[in-house]
C-alpha cells in the first residue's frame, strides 16, 4: 500500500440535501450524531492501509477543510510521508471550476504525478459504507488490470437514472458500461438486478494520467469517469469489476448514498434500532472522527408525580457535552453541546450541534440543523402547512427540516 495514493473527492454541491449543505459540502454533513459523511470514507483509507490521501474540494470546503485539520492530522506523520492534505481548486490548467469527476482529478494532475504513485485509488468522500481497499488494490494487481470499478448489485429501479451499470463477462471483465441509463441492463440470469457501480475506481498511475490527458482534448466531453473515461476504455483495455466485499459484517451489504434529505434521514434513523444494519460499534473497523474535548453527556431530574419531569433518553443516541434536563427523547439523535430542556418531548428526530430545545417544546419527525434554538412551547413536525409557512424545508415523506439560520424569531407567533 505504500505505492498507494487515494484521491477523494469532495467537492460536490450536494444540492439535494439543501438545507444541511447551504453552508457545508456534502461530506461535512453531520451522521450518526458524532460524525460527518468523509468520516466513513477516510476511516476505510486508514483501516486500508492507505497513509498518502488528497481530498479535492470546491464548494464550501470550509467547515470540511477545518474538521479534517482538526481530527484527522494526529493519525498520519507528514514527515514519514503520510498525509491527508486538503485540496481546493489550483487552476493550474484550466480557471474553471471542475467540469466533472475526471476533470478533478485532471487539474490536480500535477500534485498526484509529484507523489510518483504506483496505483491511484479515486473514492467520493460522500457515501457511507465499510470497505478494505487494500483488497480491492490487489484484485486489480492479480487481474493485470488498468482499471477496476467496484461494483455491487442494486434493484433495477433503483438503477435507472443513479447508477453506472456494469456488464461483466465470466471473469468480471467490463464488457459494457452504460452512466445512469433510463433502463437498465440487468444481470444475466437475474432480472430484477443491475451491476451497479460504486465511483470506487483503482487504476495503474500512468494510465491514469494517459487518459486523462486524452480525454481532455476530446471535444463534448463531460470530462467524466463514468460518462467518458469508462466507457471508452473498455473496447481498448483492460477493465474489470470488483464485487464489493463489506466490512460491516451483517447479513447484507451495507453501502449507502444519503443524498437526499429522506435517504439522509433513513439511514440516521437505523442506527437507533435494536440492530442497526450499519454496525458503529465494532472495534475491528473503527470509525474516526474529530472529538471535541467535552463532558459527558448528563440527565437530569428523576421526579415522580403526576406534573414530574423526567430527563432521560429512549432508543436514542446522545453526544458528549449534551444535557438533557427533564425533558425526554424517543428515537433521536442529539448532536454534541446540544440541550434538551424541561418537559420538552423529541421523538424520532435528528438534532445536530448545539441545538437548544425550550421547555415544554415538541418535536418529531424532524432534522434540526447546528445551533437552533427551539423556543418554549415551539410545536415542529405537528402540521405541514405552518412548518412551511415558517420557512422550513417539508420533505416528499413529511420530514420538516430546520436550517441553521433560522432562530428564536421564526417561532414568536407560533410558540405557545
Amino acid at each position: 500500500m505504500k505505492d498507494v495514493l487515494a484521491v477523494i473527492l469532495a467537492g460536490g454541491k450536494g444540492s439535494r440535501l439543501e438545507p444541511l449543505t447551504r453552508d457545508r459540502a456534502k461530506p461535512a454533513v453531520p451522521f450518526g450524531g458524532a460524525y460527518r459523511i468523509i468520516d466513513f470514507t477516510l476511516s476505510n483509507c486508514l483501516n486500508s492501509g492507505i497513509r498518502r490521501n488528497l481530498v479535492l474540494t470546491q464548494y464550501k470546503a470550509m467547515s470540511l477543510d477545518r474538521h479534517i485539520h482538526l481530527g484527522w492530522q494526529s493519525y498520519l506523520c507528514r514527515e514519514l510521508g503520510e498525509f491527508i492534505e486538503v485540496v481546493p481548486p489550483q487552476q493550474r490548467i484550466d480557471e474553471h471550476w471542475y467540469q466533472g469527476t475526471a476533470d478533478a482529478v485532471y487539474q490536480n494532475i500535477y500534485t498526484l504525478e509529484k507523489e510518483r504513485p504506483k496505483y491511484v485509488v479515486i473514492l467520493a468522500g460522500d457515501h457511507i459504507y465499510k470497505m478494505n481497499y487494500a483488497k480491492l488494490v490487489q484484485r486489480h494487481i492479480d487481474t493485470g488490470a488498468d482499471l477496476t470499478v467496484g461494483t455491487l448489485p442494486v434493484g433495477v429501479q433503483a438503477a435507472a437514472g443513479q447508477f453506472g451499470v456494469v456488464e461483466v463477462d465470466a471473469d468480471s471483465r467490463v464488457m459494457g458500461f452504460e452512466e445512469k441509463p433510463p433502463h437498465p441492463k440487468p444481470i444475466p440470469g437475474d432480472p430484477h438486478r443491475a451491476l451497479a457501480s460504486m465511483g470506487i475506481y483503482v487504476t495503474n498511475a500512468r494510465f491514469l494520467f494517459e487518459q486523462l490527458c486524452l480525454d481532455a482534448t476530446r471535444h463534448g466531453s463531460r470530462h467524466d469517469f463514468g460518462h467518458d473515461i469508462i466507457p471508452a476504455t473498455v473496447a481498448s483495455h483492460r477493465v474489470f469489476a470488483y464485487p464489493f466485499m463489506d466490512e460491516n459484517r451483517k447479513t447484507e451489504a451495507y453501502w449507502r448514498d444519503v443524498g437526499t434529505l429522506d435517504a439522509y434521514y433513513e439511514a440516521n434513523m437505523d442506527l437507533v434500532s435494536v440492530d442497526p444494519q450499519l454496525n458503529m460499534y465494532d472495534g475491528e473497523w473503527p470509525i474516526r472522527t474529530y472529538q471535541a474535548n467535552l463532558p459527558p453527556p448528563k440527565f437530569v431530574f428523576a421526579e415522580k408525580g403526576e406534573n414530574a419531569r423526567c430527563g432521560q433518553a429512549l432508543d436514542s443516541i446522545v453526544c458528549q457535552g449534551c444535557v438533557v434536563s427533564g425533558g425526554q427523547l424517543e428515537r433521536s439523535i442529539l448532536g454534541p453541546n446540544s440541550r434538551v430542556n424541561s418537559y420538552a418531548h423529541v421523538a424520532d428526530s435528528i438534532l445536530f450541534e448545539g441545538v437548544n430545545v425550550g421547555r415544554h417544546a415538541k418535536i418529531r419527525r424532524a432534522i434540526i440543523d447546528k445551533g437552533v434554538q427551539i423556543p418554549a412551547g415551539a410545536e415542529i413536525g405537528y402540521d405541514r402547512d405552518l412548518d412551511l409557512s415558517r420557512g422550513f424545508t417539508v420533505t416528499e415523506k413529511g420530514i420538516t427540516v430546520i436550517a441553521k439560520t433560522h432562530s428564536m424569531e421564526h417561532f414568536a407567533e407560533t410558540a405557545t
